[in-house]
């Protein structure tokens, strides 16, 4: 839709609103345009009510003001136990709807979110949920766990301008917003851009020239495809998920000596650089120690677990460190795993996102079965459980060693089976005299 036709279409909803006797006020009015025109909610309105409402009516029902829950439609739709025959959400009425009078109210007494709050709704957000209402008030499950969707391409004035399907999408936002796109960067700073972003280093002056002078129409296809072949890329993706995993050199805490989690780290330099499936890198790395004939690259991985802050200061309560290690991991499975900030939950019904008190514990359960001390010693002894880390020179030594046991056993026991016979013998002589 063209903006003069998207402010005609504006006018005739202004129009149409005042009309029916919802009273929008016009400063609310008049961002309407403003709005996308396919509101999702969780990309638009959640935010907003997260922010403003879901502390008074969120999932905490410890918290829960009037009784009334917005987080779901369930809760928005009922009827307010405390004000019969009103009902703070009805889809499609903006007139039957009590949310759309209270926040365009300039009662104090009446208008949400409260001046107790210190809360307040901008125009634009008022604007949102005005026309999320009268849209039908659809609610969706928490983003994370909505499967992704192939979504049809808006619609564009510039269509001309798109190279690609994400282009369309750019490009939308920027018309909505009344802006113009930036000029195409020259080969040069294009070429250090792409760099930049799949290996974190800068292109040498060699790379520069062999990109500028290619004029293939798949140049810079070709360059992407070098770079995700470059060992750095492995780096760069790491350094992302490093950060996710809270990897660190040292135990943190006081007492902050060394460990070496640079194995690990390897690893998923490496898992990048293979391409390894998701599904793999996601197993191995929470329970690569649980698989059958659990190699030790898939032992190795699960040090994902082990990245947390451990302490080794002497006047701790060891009971209370273990349980923090464990809450630690639960906390970095929601953040990493499933797109939840899990923590909120330990200490009460999480007031933004869908998880009880009680499902956090009934994840950490399963973190909760680590033989592990909260306290590490003070002999600088790696942490258990452990893994045997060998090159391939002692792997060969260690092979020998193992080798030769195994046949100074083997001996034992074929000198255990000869003599066996004898041995009875000689016993039951003994008890016969």
């Amino acid at each position: 839709m063209t903006r003069p036709l998207r402010l005609l279409c504006f006018g005739m909803g202004l129009f149409l609103l005042n009309a029916c006797g919802n009273n929008v006020p016009t400063e609310i009015a008049q961002e309407l345009s403003n709005v996308p025109e396919n509101l999702d909610y969780n990309l638009h309105v959640k935010s907003i009510l997260s922010d403003r409402c879901f502390a008074c009516h969120g999932n905490d029902k410890a918290n829960q003001k009037a009784g009334l829950r917005l987080d779901n439609a369930e809760g928005a739709y009922t009827e307010l136990s405390e004000s019969p025959g009103k009902y703070a959400i009805v889809p499609n009425s903006l007139s039957k709807s009590e949310l759309f009078h209270r926040i365009t109210s300039d009662d104090p007494e009446v208008v949400m979110p409260t001046p107790e709050s210190n809360l307040k709704l901008s125009n634009y957000e008022k604007a949102v949920l005005v026309k999320w209402i009268e849209d039908g008030a659809v609610y969706k499950p928490h983003w994370a766990f909505i499967p992704p969707e192939k979504q049809q391409l808006p619609p564009t004035e510039k269509a001309n301008w798109a190279n690609n399907e994400i282009d369309h999408f750019v490009l939308s936002s920027l018309e909505r917003k009344g802006w113009q796109p930036t000029e195409t960067a020259d080969k040069e700073t294009l070429l250090r851009r792409v760099t930049f972003d799949l290996t974190g280093l800068p292109p040498t002056l060699e790379e520069i020239d062999d990109f500028v002078a290619d004029n293939s129409s798949d140049a810079f296809e070709k360059v992407v495809g070098r770079l995700l072949e470059s060992p750095h890329y492995g780096e760069r993706m790491a350094t992302e998920w490093m950060d996710l995993a809270r990897f660190a050199d040292t135990h943190g805490y006081t007492v902050d000596r060394y460990r070496d989690m640079s194995p690990w780290r390897d690893w998923v330099i490496e898992a990048y650089n293979q391409n390894m499936p998701y599904d793999e890198f996601v197993t191995w790395q929470l329970a690569g120690d649980m698989l059958p004939n659990a190699t030790k690259e898939q032992i190795l991985a699960t040090g994902f677990n082990r990245n947390h802050q451990q302490n080794m200061e002497g006047g701790i309560v060891a009971e209370e460190f273990r349980v923090e290690y464990v809450a630690d991991r639960t906390n970095t499975l929601g953040t990493a795993f499933l797109g939840l900030t899990m923590e909120c939950a330990r200490c009460h019904d999480h007031k933004y996102d869908p998880i009880s008190q009680k499902e956090y514990f009934q994840l950490y359960s399963f973190f909760n079965n680590v033989k592990e001390a909260g306290q590490i010693s003070w002999n600088n002894d790696t942490p258990v459980p452990t893994l045997l880390l060998t090159e391939e020179e002692q792997e060969k030594t260690i092979a020998f060693i193992n080798q030769k046991i195994a046949a100074q056993e083997a001996k034992l026991a074929q000198l255990r089976a000869d003599t066996e016979a004898d041995f009875i013998n000689w016993l039951d002589n003994g008890r016969k005299r």
